[in-house]
């Protein structure tokens, strides 16, 4: 047997600017002229996500308009590829195949980029296509949500759903650098900014209690979406992110944990059940919720906390409940057929994360199917309550 160790060192880069296509903004064109020794600009190839092209139509000539002030640093090969955006580009292989296509017929190599600027779903279709091109073709991301910019977008892997199973067809792949234009997550309408919030309770709950005091102090103002908090928010949840990918010795996910993904397991099955009308980080508010509350029915975690944090999650803007929870097959809550599917898809044995307290982790490898429904029950009983006060 020959055995040898292959250390690999990788940069993961994530910069933080407003503005990022402005002539006097340096910030890509830098990031970009680090050519490995080549000889002339690199290629560039950027793949835009069409709502955020409907939502900025100004934004395709500002890339154009960029790249021709900045050629001597690297060339566009094309207009910007504008494709569908959301979680339904997940769902459509034949859109990876035209990311290939486009890779082939510009001639984009390894020492090239592709640029991918859109939302959270959209960045995971353009990676998968980057990734798989040649073995790996540098990529740069451009997220242009709250919930992108400050969780999935700043991570490492990609994928498409596949077999109506969310990210069955994916990579781990580092990407050459990650840059949030803040200026993006202020012209999102409320519903697709307020995503980005839940997140952040998210990682401040798990590893950062001072970060979840600040959200707690601001809950208020990240209700009415305030620049400054949200920007704050946005920062520091990306680095809480980055700094688990980078430090927690799994990045790429071997082991069976997968912390980052607290309250998920629900969550990731709530949006298959609705046909993905409740939106990602709806879910993840009411899969959180579900995991609180079993943590309260188990022994683990005080109510008071619970209520605490029920509480905050709902004054930043959440509802903690979806009608589609009720969806049963066999008399039971289809919901719980997201446990097997959440092993299922990290391998091995299940593995949950739960929060003992603010700013702590512990993970269970299996739940009590009957302390999961009264969970479920405390979460309706609590949101008839709100809506019964709120109709007085």
């Amino acid at each position: 047997m020959i055995q040898r160790s292959i250390p690999i060192t990788f940069e993961h880069r994530v910069v933080f600017t407003h503005g990022a296509f402005a002539s006097t903004n340096h910030t890509l064109r830098d990031l970009l002229a680090d050519a490995q020794g080549l000889e002339g600009p690199s290629k560039v190839l950027v793949l835009l996500d069409q709502g955020v092209a409907e939502g900025n139509p100004e934004l395709a000539e500002q890339v154009r308009s960029y790249f021709t002030q900045h050629s001597d640093r690297a060339t566009l090969v094309a207009d910007p590829m504008i494709l569908p955006g959301g979680e339904a580009c997940k769902n459509d292989w034949s859109l990876v195949d035209k990311i290939w296509q486009a890779i082939e017929f510009h001639k984009i190599c390894r020492h090239s980029y592709v640029i991918a600027i859109g939302g959270g779903a959209f960045l995971d279709l353009c990676g998968f296509g980057a990734a798989t091109a040649h073995r790996g073709i540098r990529l740069v991301r451009m997220p242009t949500t709250s919930l992108s910019q400050g969780d999935g977008g700043v991570g490492v892997k990609n994928g498409v759903n596949y077999f109506g199973k969310k990210n069955w067809v994916g990579t781990f792949s580092v990407p050459f650098a990650i840059v949030n234009d803040l200026d993006f997550i202020h012209s999102l309408p409320e519903r697709a900014a307020r995503d980005g919030v839940i997140e952040a309770i998210k990682v401040a709950l798990i590893r950062d209690k001072d970060f979840y005091e600040y959200l707690s102090r601001n809950g208020e103002e990240l209700g009415r979406l305030e620049k400054s908090p949200m920007e704050m928010l946005i920062r520091r949840s990306a680095e809480n992110h980055v700094d688990h990918i980078a430090t927690s010795g799994d990045p790429f996910e071997y082991g069976s944990a997968r912390p980052l993904d607290f309250g998920h397991w629900a969550a990731h099955k709530l949006e298959q059940i609705s046909n993905f009308e409740v939106s990602h980080g709806e879910a993840v508010a009411i899969g959180m919720a579900i995991d609180l509350l079993y943590s309260v029915e188990i022994g683990l975690l005080p109510k008071e906390t619970a209520g605490q944090i029920l509480g905050l999650i709902e004054t930043v803007g959440f509802t903690l409940w979806s009608d589609s929870l009720d969806t049963s097959e066999r008399g039971k809550p289809i919901l719980l057929a997201g446990l097997e599917e959440f092993r299922e898809h990290l391998g091995g044995k299940l593995t949950i994360t739960l929060v003992p307290g603010i700013g702590r982790k512990i993970e269970v490898h299996e739940m009590d199917e009957e302390a999961i429904l009264r969970s479920l029950e405390a979460l309706r009983t609590r949101a008839r309550v709100r809506e019964t006060a709120s109709c007085q």
